[in-house]
Formats: C-alpha cells, structure tokens, sequence
C-alpha cells in the first residue's frame, strides 16, 4: 500500500543564550535539564492553543548521554516541564548534528504520519560533561578510523589544512573575524531576541540573574589579535588557534514541529516547511569535509541547487572546514547568503544545540527576508559525517 508523506512544518523555534564551558561560564551553576525546560514552557506559552497533551513525543539529541545528561533526558524534561507522565521521549546521539538528527527523526515520524505533533531539540553541558568525558573507545577504534588524529576534532582541522594547503591561516582568521562582525551588527540589531529564552542562573556568590545574551561573541576580534594567538592541536606549523575554532560551550535549543494539516487547524501559523535530508560520511581524519556530500544529497533529493539557496547556516566547527564548503559548493567566502548573522565561531557550539541553533536562524532569516524562498542547515559531525536540511519558507510574502 503506497501511502503519501504528510507536509512537515516548523511552526516555532526558541534556544537559550549560549554561555562558555567552565567555572566563568553562564551555566557553571545550572544542570542541563534546566537549560531544556524554560524552552519546552516557552513554546507553550506563545503557541496559544497548543496543550502539552497533544505533544506526541519529546526527541532530543545530546551528545554525552552520561551524568546529568544520562536517564533518556528527552523524556526527563517533560516532566520537569510539569507536563505530566504522559508524553513520551528520548535521547539520541550523532555528536554535533545530534540536535539536527532528533529534528531530523521528528520530520520523518510526521512524515510518516505516526504523529502530527513533536517537539525536537539538543542540549549540552560541556562544562559539566566535557567532551569524550566516560567514553570509553574500542581497541581498534583508531585503526578503524585511520589513525589517532580522528578523535581530535581540531586535529582533523589540521587534516584539512594539511590536504587542502590553499587554505591558509591567514585566510581562515579572516573568516573568523568577518563572522564576528556579523556576530556583533546581529546582536546590536536585536536579530537575538525572538529566539533566546531568557534562563535564570545562579551566580557564584550566590545571587540570582536572568541571562538573555550569548557570552562567546567577541566583537573586538581583529586580524592582528588573532595573528598573536598560540595554535592548540599542532605547534609548531599549526593553524587551528581558538580564534578560528568554535568554543566549548553550554546551551540548549528546541523546535516545535506539526504536520501541515494539524498546525491549520490549530490555528498556528506554519513558518518553514520540510524539503530534504542529506546525510553523508567520510574519512573520520577530515570530519569537516562533509557538508559537502551531505549538501549533495539534499539538493539532489530536493531537485535543486545551491544557487536556488537564498539562506545558507553553516555550523562553523572550524574556519577551514566553512572554506572547504564554500569553496567546493562554487561559493565565495563572503557570499551574502552565508550565516548572515555569523556562525559558530562567534556564539560558539554547544554540540546537540548547535542544529536547533541554525534552523532558530533561519526561522529569523526567513522573517527578515519575505522574499527568500530556501535554507539551508548544515554541519559537520565527529567521526567523519555530514548532516543537511533544506527548508521552504512559508512566510513568503507576509
């Protein structure tokens, strides 16, 4: 029996403001749990008319599924939201697209038509639970994966540059300080504060404060101070520095998601509709790369081109792998439809938020601009994968 898929569409998308990892980090003091609940109860309340019964499953990526962020945390926070026992959820881990897989899984369950209504987000608590914190890898795991450098994400960086010597440091501090630049018109312009759900934090002597901006952009950044810095993976003849990386982070994001039907007859407006999917996977020694493949694929399922995007969000892991994409996609490296409000080198990647985070972007990008039609989502992933989404907007012309 041939059944059609069901139109999936993005009807909100909130996160909370990003902070640094670690002791001077916003969220020193709070529990990853606590950066996902004040998102599932802001959904709620500017939704008018969506009930936290009609929420069909609760499926959050998180990359380190231990300590706080162990339990099947996806199912924890609706409970913790006070929704009651009655929704069902769960964690899933693809490290950084980890967020983007658990909107990715939403879309085909609605597709399908097991549910019309999920909400799918990511969170991490790098402070907390740092990267590769409790892993424990496989003897052969490096062999698998052609040797050491596949576990370190900087050190695939180096890989790129390395195979890839036309991109330069120099060009990828340039990269790096025109994405802080965007960073800081954005902020100043107030492009944050639809999506960023203030949180409550405690401080560390003891007072109380909402925080409702990001704490990693550094809008002084320039050319000469990022020249200055040590490189970390590799000195000397290093290239990857903290300038040009993204930083550890904590943050969380989550996106509510309805089939077409369901969100018309709930009165709520559907804001960007599902086109494709692309996931791909690579050598695990240069992860950075595969965006590309995964972009490949998305527009190929989609039948479109990347000249028919009129919004590209690039997950910046490193500045070098945001110029392999460009380049290899035929686009310049200050083309205007690129993470037009700066990417993750300058509010940082919180790993399971940092999928949320692009499509909370281009839900505002679309806003602003009424006229584009298709965005993109894309990151690369630890291990060596790729993850792609295309996206309609449906306020074209509101």
């Amino acid at each position: 029996m041939s059944r059609q898929l069901n139109d999936v569409v993005v009807v909100d998308a909130v996160r909370t403001p990003f902070g640094r990892a670690g002791e001077k980090g916003l969220f020193w003091r709070t529990r990853a749990e606590d950066l996902a609940v004040p998102l599932l109860k802001t959904l709620m309340e500017r939704n008018p008319g969506l009930k936290p019964e009609m929420i069909e499953d609760s499926i959050w990526g998180v990359t380190n599924q231990v300590k706080e962020q162990g339990g099947t945390l996806g199912r924890m926070v609706t409970m913790l939201a006070d929704w009651g026992w009655d929704i069902p959820g769960c964690s899933i881990d693809r490290m950084c697209a980890s967020g983007l897989t658990a909107v990715g899984f939403a879309v085909t369950t609605i597709a399908t038509g097991m549910a019309d209504c999920l909400i799918a987000g990511g969170v991490e608590h790098m402070g907390h639970v740092p990267m590769g914190f409790m892993r424990d890898s496989h003897p052969r795991a490096a062999e698998a994966m052609g040797d050491e450098s596949a576990f370190v994400m900087g050190r695939t960086a180096e890989n790129i540059h390395d195979r890839c010597p036309e991109f330069t440091k120099e060009m990828a501090d340039a990269y790096a300080v025109a994405c802080q630049r965007k960073a800081d018109l954005a902020i100043r312009a107030g492009k944050m504060k639809d999506m960023i759900v203030p949180v409550e934090i405690e401080m560390g002597d003891g007072t109380r404060m909402l925080a409702d901006r990001d704490q990693q952009p550094r809008p002084g950044t320039t050319m000469e101070g990022l020249a200055a810095l040590k490189t970390i993976f590799r000195d000397p003849g290093g290239r990857v520095t903290a300038g040009n990386a993204s930083g550890l982070n904590d943050g969380a994001g989550a996106v509510l998601l309805m089939s077409m039907e369901r969100a018309r007859e709930l009165g709520m407006e559907p804001k960007l509709r599902w086109v494709s999917t692309g996931v791909a996977a690579v050598d695990p020694r240069v992860m950075g790369i595969a965006p590309v493949p995964a972009t490949r694929k998305a527009l190929a399922r989609a039948g479109l081109t990347i000249d028919n995007m009129d919004i590209i969000e690039m997950n910046e892991a490193f500045a070098v792998q945001a110029l392999y994409f460009l380049d290899r996609m035929g686009l310049k490296a200050d083309d205007p439809r690129v993470n037009r409000w700066g990417g993750a080198l300058a509010f940082g990647h919180p790993l399971a938020a940092s999928g949320p985070r692009l499509i909370c972007f281009i839900l505002g990008l679309c806003k602003d601009n009424p006229s584009a039609r298709y965005g993109l989502a894309t990151m690369c992933v630890g291990r060596g994968q790729g993850y792609s989404m295309i996206w309609e907007n449906m306020m074209r012309g509101v």
